[in-house]
């Protein structure tokens, strides 16, 4: 049966360093993404610049990007933009910062 198998990271913003200097930690970085390939098919933001860090996700969804690119690319410290990384890293098991799934 054709479709994707889902895999789910998760990266809460009271977990993110620049999310807690300015005090707006409420809210998730969430991907979506095939389990086999690890090409993303979508995310959900919830919190301080979801509408900006979005940016980001689209982008890799129209790239055809997977994972391990969004894990690979560099995100300066600290910045909100990171949780896209560190979702990444959760969706395959590799998260520092947080639980792995």
């Amino acid at each position: 049966e054709a479709g994707f198998e889902p895999v789910v990271g998760k990266f809460p913003f009271q977990a993110s360093g620049r999310a807690l200097t300015t005090g707006h930690s409420e809210g998730f970085v969430r991907i979506v993404a095939d389990e086999g390939t690890g090409f993303v098919l979508g995310a959900q933001i919830v919190g301080p610049e979801a509408s900006e860090l979005i940016a980001e996700v689209t982008l890799a969804i129209e790239m055809g990007a997977t994972l391990e690119d969004l894990a690979a690319t560099i995100h300066t410290h600290p910045t909100l933009a990171e949780a896209v990384m560190e979702a990444a890293e959760n969706a395959m098991g590799r998260a520092i910062h947080t639980l792995n799934r």
